[in-house]
């Protein structure tokens, strides 16, 4: 018998569930539990009939992206070189607003009483200059003992040429307090730049034990069943590995949804595609093309990620973003959320503010009697009292703010996708929207409209993506190494060479999690910038290492992000490599479509706006090849499509929904 494969996002408001079972998709949406994410994971299961060890979890976590979010890490010490204990609160000197002369000081990442220094040290050549004694360990050790931290952090200079220090205190550590979760700078982010290394060590430390407990809770709550974790760059992690890695987790969620939407993508023969995934707390915007692109320079909160992560964009703009009048008297939309709890008014759970769901609910978009496929009754009324509380100060009735309040949270959502495209030097116009998530078909050809792009898709199963795409991405592991020389004083051996060795540990790791050898694929690229700049531009490295290809590749890529290149000599900072298994089959994950009978409407309901009365399509009705012409609902168990005016959707093979403007 074929195992079971259960994909798991948990999201801010709802917990998605996909299920395959051979060549049949079973998919389910649960009310999330924020204070203890597994319990809606441990409920999914069991609503969907499942029995422990009969399936393979994959799950995207939020657990760490919350946890730094709300500030809620454990009390972590961070290690570091004499003189350098003030580095992390010093940061780059980067105002937050630049003309604010009155600004308020920023508390420190780590307070002072948690930073210590041992006073070993190594040249910026990797030699060294003064050895880590027994005596520098001992005082250390009873530094520690006497502030009792649940984790430490160490990140020690040059430590990416020579880790000999950061593993000897780490062991020390380790044996002198068992119980403390201990990470190193070289194992996090062996790159150069001690801000951004030392930041990314301090988060995997401040967030590891929380990470490492809620990971253990889950797979004692699913065993024997085996789990995986996605990580932030789109690939999975086996639990056991990730428990360590919270700073590579930061971006799960949103991880797997880019995976499936380049699945969906390929399916409908797009080249590249701008991605909108809105659920009900955020929305995440992405620009894919082929494996999606991946970035050292995301954040979270106010803290920089300098791990790899896929490149997206996040606003506080979701079906549960609050409305609100500002003290201008002008209407608002988020970044606040009802969340989870209590949600939405329109839920019925106690929630009384207006949000984006309460909105489109009161404009007859959503139906309240076909959410959730009718598992979940909408009150409309609750709905209506909620927007009457911004309607009745501006002098509008529930109607009209309502429409204010989608239009505006339309407008964030344009902002966030002209930032991934067109401040990237990229047309939108020449791409397909691909929208995904809960909330996301409500808005999808307005915001088409708003980019003048032509083409969009409704993916099927589009309310619960991101679930998908953990049962579509690879097992992977990325590593990188700082270089720091000139790109023409390299040789095409030093790179072949460097790669080899960078590819040896996590190609091993993959073997163990039971790729094979055939399976396996690497995934090239340089970061490169002129001689003098901060910032870099990965290049990827096609084929074999011609210096003189990467050299020209660089200047393209910078003309075409900047608009100019430089006669000047390029840098090489530092190398990067992706294992990971061939995935190649796993675009036959959806199944065929089998409708063959054109549906008609079910019903005509008014919708605000619209003259007459509109079609009211079920989605797992239609055939294949029928077009709908808008205005059109079509409703679904974990989603609703708006086809607007002037545009039609057409259903494909697999049951995609693909939109153009006509």
């Amino acid at each position: 018998m074929t195992k079971l494969r259960l994909g798991v996002d948990t999201g801010g408001t709802f917990t998605d569930f996909v299920l395959v079972d051979g060549d049949q998709l079973c998919i389910h949406k649960q009310l999330s539990t924020p204070a203890a994410p597994e319990q809606a994971i441990l409920e999914g299961v069991k609503a969907l009939g499942l029995k422990a060890g009969e399936f393979d979890l994959v799950h995207g976590s939020t657990v760490a992206t919350n946890a730094a979010l709300e500030g809620k890490g454990v009390k972590t010490a961070y290690v570091t070189n004499t003189g350098f204990k003030d580095v992390l609160t010093l940061g780059r000197q980067a105002r937050r607003e630049l003309y604010n002369l009155q600004l308020a000081p920023e508390t420190p990442p780590v307070p002072e009483a948690l930073c210590f220094e041992v006073n070993c040290r190594l040249s910026a050549s990797g030699a060294e200059i003064n050895a880590l004694t027994q005596a520098d360990c001992d005082a250390l050790i009873a530094e520690l003992q006497a502030q009792q931290p649940q984790a430490v952090a160490i990140n020690l200079l040059f430590s990416f040429l020579d880790n000999k220090h950061e593993l000897q205190l780490a062991a020390t550590i380790r044996e002198a307090i068992p119980d403390v979760f201990v990470c190193c700078s070289s194992q996090i982010l062996p790159e150069y730049r001690e801000y951004e290394r030392g930041m990314a060590t301090w988060l995997n430390a401040w967030l590891g034990p929380l990470v490492d407990g809620y990971i253990r809770r889950l797979q004692q709550g699913v065993a024997p069943s085996p789990v995986a974790v996605m990580q932030s760059t789109g690939g999975t992690l086996a639990a056991n590995k990730a428990s360590k890695r919270a700073v590579n987790l930061l971006l799960s969620g949103p991880a797997g949804g880019l995976m499936a939407a380049k699945t969906v993508a390929e399916v409908c023969g797009e080249k590249r595609v701008l991605t909108f995934d809105m659920g009900g707390t955020s929305t995440d915007v992405a620009l894919v093309s082929g494996n999606p692109s991946l970035t050292t320079e995301s954040s979270i909160g106010h803290f920089p990620v300098a791990v790899p992560t896929v490149d997206m964009h996040t606003i506080g703009a979701g079906g549960g973003s609050l409305a609100w009048i500002d003290d201008g008297g002008l209407l608002q939309v988020g970044p606040q959320s009802a969340g989870a709890s209590p949600g939405p008014a329109c839920y019925g759970k106690g929630g009384q503010q207006p949000t984006v769901t309460d909105a489109n609910l009161v404009l007859g978009r959503l139906r309240a009697s076909a959410f959730l496929g009718g598992g979940m009754a909408l009150d409309v009324s609750a709905a209506r009292a909620a927007v009457a509380r911004v309607a009745e100060p501006l002098g509008l009735s529930v109607e009209e703010a309502a429409l204010g309040i989608v239009q505006i949270a339309n407008e964030h959502m344009a902002q966030a996708l002209r930032v991934i495209s067109v401040q990237q030097g990229e047309d939108p116009r020449q791409d397909a929207l691909m929208a995904f998530g809960g909330a996301a078909g409500l808005h999808m050809c307005a915001l088409a409209d708003a980019l003048e792009m032509p083409r969009a898709i409704a993916p099927i199963f589009g309310g619960v993506l991101s679930a998908l795409g953990m049962l579509v991405a690879p097992k992977s592991r990325e590593v990188s190494r700082s270089v720091r020389k000139p790109l023409r004083d390299a040789s095409s051996c030093e790179i072949e060479e460097l790669i080899d060795q960078l590819s040896f540990a996590p190609a091993d790791e993959l073997r163990a999690e039971g790729v094979s050898m055939s399976e396996l694929q690497r995934l090239i690229s340089l970061d490169l910038r002129y001689v003098g700049q901060s910032h870099c531009l990965n290049i990827p490295l096609n084929g074999t290492a011609n210096i003189e290809a990467l050299e020209a590749a660089f200047h393209a890529a910078h003309e075409q992000r900047y608009g100019h290149a430089l006669e000047m000599p390029v840098e090489w900072v530092n190398l990067r490599v992706s294992c990971r298994a061939d995935n190649a089959g796993d675009a036959n994950v959806l199944p065929t479509w089998s409708v063959t009978s054109e549906a008609m409407p079910f019903a005509h309901e008014p919708l605000v706006g619209y003259e007459r009365p509109v079609p009211i399509y079920k989605r797992d009705e239609l055939a294949v090849n029928q077009t709908i012409q808008g205005p059109a609902l079509i409703v679904e168990q974990v989603s609703t499509l708006l086809v607007e005016q002037g545009w039609a959707a057409t259903v494909d093979t697999v049951g995609n929904m693909l939109l153009k403007r006509v």
